[in-house]
């Protein structure tokens, strides 16, 4: 029997964050038994741990992420909660992770005696979105195109998976959010996109994000470290931070899930930084 520990990730409270399955020895299943283990656990994501390709590693794995009704190609609550894991297992430190969006290294580290994990990007890319897919992206989700932030205009970023965000201009715009599950599903799958960012800027370096996610059958996710490693790479094409900055994410609170993503950015590496903490549920 596969045995499945349950975390959820970005948050200390066993009432925030993502939740999350992580299987630590995922070696004798095949594709078909993962997608049915985590249609049944039903959490957004779940990892599935194996052998990387240096079986002398101990401490280096093949990371793979399946939602309930697909593999997805890279998942940052799941990888915090799979490195916390091993952190409580194998002792803090350094983890290397084979993703099929590649490599992704990760530190486990000890913050007062909760365990918080941060994971590096991999290089992220941020493009130019065709203002049709935007204007469709609105209908679905029933906003104006007046109620977006101009400051924060519409683009797709990516750091493993991609993400279309897009700013909201107040925070009430932001929490009202009640989207055709459907219609943005289908223009999900024509961009191919993972979740949708939605933002709202606080202030210059602190973010509200919610992230609909329904081509992993879930109408929104409660902590989005993929999202997050997005969006920072967002931040700074877009000159809205320094070279070298630290971001705040908070998410998950009008789902009644709170969640914290701290997103780094250092001047000279192209790549991002998302720590968070998990707990084992």
């Amino acid at each position: 029997m596969t045995e499945v520990l349950y975390y959820s990730a970005f948050t200390t409270s066993p009432s925030g964050g993502n939740g999350a399955g992580v299987i630590l020895d995922a070696s004798a299943l095949d594709d078909g038994q993962m997608v049915a283990i985590a249609a049944e656990l039903g959490y957004s994501e779940s990892a599935f741990l194996a052998p990387g390709p240096n079986p002398d590693d101990a401490r280096s794995f093949t990371l793979r992420f399946f939602s309930p009704k697909a593999e997805v190609s890279f998942c940052g609550h799941a990888t915090v909660a799979t490195a916390v894991a091993l952190g409580e297992h194998l002792g803090v430190g350094d983890f290397d992770f084979h993703t099929a969006a590649g490599h992704v290294p990760v530190t486990v580290r000890s913050d007062d005696g909760v365990l918080k994990a941060t994971l590096t990007s991999v290089e992220p890319r941020v493009h130019d979105v065709d203002p049709a897919d935007v204007a469709e992206a609105l209908a679905a989700l029933g906003w104006r195109n007046d109620e977006l932030d101009a400051e924060l205009p519409p683009r797709i970023a990516f750091a493993g998976v991609r993400h279309l965000v897009l700013a909201a201009a107040t925070r009430e715009r932001l929490a009202e959010l009640d989207y055709d599950f459907d219609r943005l599903l289908r223009l999900m799958e024509r961009v191919d996109l993972t979740t949708v960012q939605l933002v709202w800027r606080e202030s210059p370096t602190v973010f509200h994000v919610r992230d609909p996610f329904p081509v992993g059958g879930v109408v929104e996710d409660a902590a989005t470290g993929a999202a997050a490693a997005a969006f920072g790479a967002y931040a700074r094409e877009l000159a809205l931070v320094p070279e070298e900055a630290s971001l705040t994410l908070h998410q998950g609170h009008d789902m009644g899930r709170p969640s914290l993503l701290e997103v780094d950015l250092r001047a000279g590496d192209p790549r991002v930084r998302v720590t968070g903490a998990a707990i084992r549920l």
